[in-house]
């Protein structure tokens, strides 16, 4: 695993390899960002990463300069883990040792970007109420953008909010986004307009 991109550009960062993780690809990131990179300025972001395994994404938004940022991850080896990269690193990062649902269930904190990794094997009903309590909560900044990996088998295309999704072999990201008024006025009088 490496950074892609920022302060720590080249870095290389090794995880333990007892950590029950499938971090994303190399390749897979980077497209990400260059997604990301026409939507945002990173600088000052605040980013919510849930499932976050090994920190992977976290560490490439904290060396692009994005902070504070909030890791969730239920399993006690991989909260050590990024707690440890993100001090050697000076990252401002908190990590939340949390299962996942309970934490969006609870949050009362709203976020720029939220980046959510599940393990490919959830319910197609568990990767659905991730995108529902992310919006329900409104734990998303009004300009803000919800990132969803999952597999191919998954489908998120007919959930609300849904923007568009890149495919990167089995990898899918799906992205949300909140609609303004004004676009849904637009839309409105376009509508009218036929």
């Amino acid at each position: 695993m490496r950074i892609i991109s920022g302060k720590y550009k080249g870095r290389r960062l090794i995880a333990p390899k007892k950590l029950p993780v499938r971090p994303t690809t190399d390749m897979a990131k980077e497209s990400l960002f260059n997604i990301l990179n026409n939507y945002f300025n990173f600088s000052n972001l605040k980013i919510l990463e849930l499932f976050a395994g090994t920190g992977n994404i976290s560490y490439e938004f904290a060396s692009r300069g994005a902070t504070p940022i909030t890791c969730v991850d239920a399993d006690f080896g991989c909260v050590n883990f990024i707690r440890k990269t993100a001090d050697e690193l000076d990252f401002d990062i908190t990590v939340l040792k949390s299962d996942v649902f309970k934490y969006l269930e609870r949050c009362h904190t709203s976020y720029d970007i939220v980046f959510a990794d599940p393990p490919y094997d959830l319910t197609q009903e568990q990767f659905e109420r991730i995108v529902t309590l992310v919006f329900e909560n409104e734990i998303l900044d009004e300009e803000g953008m919800l990132i969803v990996e999952h597999s191919k088998d998954t489908k998120l295309e007919h959930m609300m909010h849904f923007a568009f999704s890149k495919h990167y072999g089995g990898t899918v990201f799906s992205f949300f986004e909140i609609e303004s008024e004004e676009d849904e006025e637009e839309e409105d009088d376009f509508d009218e307009e036929d």
